[in-house]
């Protein structure tokens, strides 16, 4: 899966599968745009991050806000790499950081649309608009912005890679997330409605639904809840984010310029029926 001469986007890449996404795009050959709401050399504010939640809070005050390191790496494997912060809730400042990656790195070939939320877990009666409408904002109409900032260029290149990272989720549903199930099946609606549009233009868009990888996201669950998320799993194990980039770098090759308008469970059998 060569990418070499390719540039590559990837939201929410601090950490976890956007990380692991970015590592591995930068492997295949691709120069990559490493986009965090969270950046090392940046001074975060704690008020402001409220309105994204617990998660984003709590990894501020982390060790796992890698997006500069994650740029140091891909450097070292002799690609270019640039460290940006991006809220893809902005779209003025995706406008910005569009500019700067095609100033230093050149026009996105390839956007991978990772950032999310999925802290909002309560059931309908103590359910709030607000957050109902945030996981909208930032899983579903963030990667609609982060695609409207880079269509025209690959519409103009007659080349282009779009995968989304949704979650099989998007098709079963989500116990006490209504709004974190219904952007993820959202995100699967615009993949579809984007492949239909982009296919005259050699633009694909697919969208990647992971189960159960095992980020640091997930490893804040008690040891007894991830036992019980194993065993109805069919492989009966956790994924590993280098399962999900494997099937993104597959994307977004060449090799793959046949598929658009996929939906591609990456489970481990967990959307499966399990005794």
């Amino acid at each position: 899966m060569n990418l070499s001469g390719k540039t590559a986007l990837v939201t929410g890449a601090s950490r976890g599968l956007g990380r692991a996404i970015a590592l591995a795009l930068g492997a295949a050959g691709a120069d990559v745009a490493v986009t965090d709401l969270l950046v090392e050399s940046e001074k975060t504010d704690k008020g402001k991050l409220g309105q994204y939640g617990l998660l984003a809070a709590h990894f501020a005050e982390s060790g796992y806000v890698r997006t500069v390191s994650t740029a140091d790496e891909i450097e070292k494997m002799g690609r270019k790499s640039l460290a940006l912060k991006l809220d893809v809730t902005d779209p003025d400042q995706i406008e910005k950081v569009v500019s700067e990656i095609y100033s230093r790195l050149g026009v996105v070939d390839i956007l991978v649309n990772n950032a999310g939320v999925m802290d909002n877990m309560a059931t309908m009666e103590r359910q709030t608009s607000e957050m109902f409408e945030r996981d909208l904002k930032v899983n579903l109409t963030g990667s609609f912005n982060c695609v409207k900032a880079v269509w025209p260029n690959m519409k103009k290149k007659e080349w282009g890679r779009i995968i989304n990272i949704s979650s099989f989720v998007g098709l079963s549903g989500a116990y006490a997330q209504p709004g974190y199930g219904a952007s993820k099946a959202g995100m699967i609606g615009l993949t579809k409605s984007l492949a239909l549009e982009g296919a005259r233009y050699g633009i694909t868009v697919n969208a990647v639904l992971p189960g159960f990888i095992q980020t640091e996201a997930l490893m804040l669950h008690k040891p007894e809840m991830l036992e019980r998320i194993k065993k109805r799993i069919a492989m009966n194990r956790l994924g590993k984010p280098e399962e999900i980039s494997s099937a993104v770098v597959f994307l977004a090759s060449e090799a793959a310029g046949y598929i658009t308008g996929a939906a591609i469970p990456v489970t481990g059998g967990a959307d499966l029926f399990v005794f």
